[in-house]
C-alpha cells in the first residue's frame, strides 16, 4: 500500500529503482531466521529462549494474527515474551535499596546543615554523599553486568501468554479448566437461553470443533442459519455465546441486514467505492471484524438483504475472508457467523411441538417440520449459499414450562437493579404464576412476558421510587391478588404499607424552584395562565 501510494505514482522517481519483492517466508523459514536472531535476543534481555518457544512463535502468529506478516510479526512476539520475562525477574539487590535510603538520609542532613548555617558539617556531608552515590553506581554497574547468575527461560506458554494478549482469547493449550468449560458448553450455555436444545448442541459442537484445532483452517469458526419464530432466544443465544467465547458481550457484531434492501447500500458492508462519499471510512461489516476479528458475527433477518449480499457471504463462508474496498483483506477465520431468518416462522406458529420426537397436536413432529421449513428455505437462499452453511437450526415455540424459567431469569435482573437502591425484592411463587400467565403469547415468544413484568411489577415500584416511598432497607413483596399484583413494602422496622398497582396520583405538592414544599397548582387562572385581576 505505502509503495503504491508514495512510489508508484511518481514515475520518474520509481525508474531510478529497481523493484524486488520479497515473499513472505513459510513458518519453517522464519524458525530459521529466528534462530540466527537469537543470541541478539538473549544477551540483550538476559534471558534463555528455547526452540519450542520459536517454534510457538512463528505458528502461532501465522495462525491468530493475519494482519501483519511473518517474519516481522514472529520477531516483535519472541522481543516482548523476553522483555516481560526480564522485566518479572528483575529485581535489586536489598543492600541497593538500604544504601538508596541512606543517600537520601545523608542528603536531608546536609540541607539542615546549611540552613542552620553550619557550613563544615554541611561540607562533610557532601563528601559521604558523593562516596556513597559513587558506591551506588559501582553497585548498579556489578548487578547490571552480573552474568553468573542463571537466566529465566522462554517456553512456549510464554508465547502464548502474548499472543493471548494480543488477541483477547487463549490460543495455544486448552487447560484443564477450559477443557471442562467447553464440555459442559450446553449447561453454561442453558443458563441464559431456555429451551432450544437442538440449537445448542449443534452450536456447541461447532465451537469444541474449532476450538480443539480440528475445523477446516480456511473457513470461520461457525457459521449457522437459525429459523423461528420471533421472542424464541435467536438473538440472546447469540449474545450469551459472545460472552461464553470471548467473555463480553460487546464482541457481539450486530449488523441489521434489513438496512440493506437496495442494491446500493450493498457496498456500505465493505466500504464506497473510490470517489464517493465515505470511502475512507471503511465497511461497516468490514472494519467492525477487522477491529475486533475474535468475535460473533450475527447477521439480523439476513432474508430481507439484496441477493448481491449473498455474493459476498459466500466469500466469507468458503474462504473465510473479504477484501474490502482500500484493498485490505479482512480476516473472518476466528468469527462466529450468525445468521437469522423468519423463514418459516409461520409454519412453526401452526405446530407447537411437544418434544424433538414427540408429535404435535397436527401430527408433525420437530424433524417433519424442520424438512417443511427447508423446503421454504431452498425457495428463498441460492443452494451454494445453504452448503456452505455449517448447520441450519430451527427455533421451536416456548412451552409455558420454559416461560416460568425464563420469569425467574428476568427477575434475578430486576432484583439486581432494585438491590442498587438497598431494597430486596421478594416474589411469590402465585405472582410468578400470574406473570406467566399474562406473559404467555406462544406465537410472540418472550418479549411478551417482559412487557408484563414492566407493567404489573417495575411500573408501581418506579412510582413509589419517585413518591420518595424507597427507603434503603427496604423489601418490596409482591404476591397474587385476583389477576392484578399485591405490593407491599416492609421496612426495617416492620412497618408495612401497601403499593397501589395503578398508576400513582399527582402528589398534593410539589417542591419549588428552592426546594421547598408548596400546594400543586389547581389549574385555571391560578395555574399561570392569565394573571389574576387585583
Amino acid at each position: 500500500d505505502e509503495y503504491r501510494k508514495y512510489l508508484e505514482r511518481d514515475s520518474a522517481l520509481e525508474r531510478r529503482f529497481q523493484q524486488i519483492k520479497v515473499d513472505e517466508p513459510s513458518q519453517e523459514e522464519t524458525v530459521q531466521i529466528l534462530r540466527g536472531l537469537r543470541d541478539r535476543y538473549e544477551a540483550h534481555h538476559r534471558v534463555t529462549i528455547t526452540d519450542e518457544a520459536l517454534e510457538a512463535s512463528a505458528n502461532l502468529t501465522d495462525r491468530y494474527i493475519s494482519e501483519r506478516f511473518l517474519p516481522d510479526k514472529a520477531i516483535d512476539l519472541i522481543d516482548e515474551a523476553a522483555s516481560r520475562m526480564r522485566i518479572r525477574t528483575m529485581s535489586a539487590p536489598p543492600s541497593f535499596h538500604d544504601l538508596e535510603e541512606e543517600i537520601e538520609t545523608v542528603r536531608k542532613e546536609k540541607e539542615t546543615a546549611i540552613e542552620s548555617q553550619e557550613f563544615e558539617k554541611a561540607a562533610n556531608l557532601r563528601d559521604k554523599e558523593r562516596r556513597l552515590t559513587n558506591k551506588k553506581r559501582e553497585l548498579e554497574d556489578e548487578w547490571k553486568s552480573d552474568e553468573g547468575g542463571p537466566r529465566p527461560s522462554i517456553g512456549e506458554d510464554e508465547i502464548a501468554d502474548i499472543v493471548s494478549m494480543w488477541t483477547g482469547i487463549p490460543v495455544f493449550k486448552l487447560t484443564e479448566a477450559e477443557s471442562r468449560k467447553l464440555l459442559r458448553m450446553e449447561d453454561e450455555l442453558h443458563k441464559r437461553v431456555i429451551g432450544q436444545e437442538a440449537a445448542i448442541k449443534a452450536v456447541s459442537r461447532a465451537i469444541r470443533r474449532s476450538r480443539a484445532g480440528i475445523k477446516d483452517p480456511k473457513r470461520p469458526g461457525g457459521s449457522f442459519i437459525f429459523l423461528g419464530p420471533s421472542g424464541v432466544g435467536k438473538t440472546e443465544l447469540a449474545r450469551t455465546l459472545a460472552e461464553f467465547l470471548f467473555g463480553d458481550e460487546s464482541a457481539l457484531i450486530q449488523v441489521d441486514m434489513s438496512e440493506y434492501m437496495e442494491k446500493h447500500a450493498v457496498s456500505r458492508l465493505v466500504g464506497s467505492p473510490p470517489g464517493y462519499v465515505g470511502y475512507d471510512e471503511g465497511g461497516q461489516l468490514t472494519e467492525q471484524v477487522r477491529r475486533k476479528p475474535y468475535s460473533v458475527v450475527l447477521l439480523d433477518e439476513v432474508e430481507k438483504a439484496h441477493p448481491e449480499v449473498f455474493n459476498i457471504l459466500l466469500q466469507i463462508l468458503e474462504d473465510g475472508r473479504l477484501t474490502d474496498s482500500q484493498g485490505r483483506q479482512v480476516d473472518f477465520r476466528n468469527t462466529i457467523i450468525i445468521m437469522t431468518s423468519n423463514i418459516g416462522a409461520a409454519t412453526i406458529s401452526r405446530n407447537t411441538p411437544l418434544g424433538f420426537s414427540v408429535a404435535d397436536e397436527m401430527g408433525l413432529s420437530y424433524d417433519d417440520m424442520k424438512s417443511r421449513i427447508m423446503g421454504e428455505l431452498k425457495r428463498v437462499f441460492r443452494p451454494e449459499l445453504i452448503n456452505r452453511i455449517d448447520e441450519v437450526i430451527v427455533f421451536h415455540k416456548l412451552t409455558k414450562e420454559e416461560i416460568t424459567q425464563i420469569v425467574d431469569l428476568l427477575l434475578v435482573r430486576l432484583m439486581k437493579q432494585v438491590a442498587e437502591h438497598g431494597v430486596t425484592l421478594q416474589l411469590s411463587d402465585a405472582a410468578k404464576d400470574l406473570l406467566v400467565e399474562q406473559g404467555y403469547d406462544p406465537t410472540m415468544g418472550a418479549r411478551p412476558l417482559r412487557r408484563a413484568i414492566q407493567r404489573l411489577i417495575e411500573d408501581p415500584i418506579a412510582d413509589q421510587v419517585l413518591l420518595g416511598g424507597m427507603a434503603e432497607g427496604n423489601t418490596i413483596v409482591v404476591d397474587r391478588d385476583g389477576d392484578e399484583m399485591a405490593i407491599s413494602v416492609t421496612t426495617p422496622d416492620g412497618q408495612t404499607t401497601k403499593v397501589s398497582s395503578t398508576p400513582a396520583p399527582a402528589p398534593d405538592v410539589v417542591p419549588d424552584s428552592s426546594g421547598q414544599p408548596v400546594p400543586a397548582a389547581a389549574g385555571g387562572d391560578e395555574a399561570g395562565g392569565q394573571p389574576a385581576e387585583a
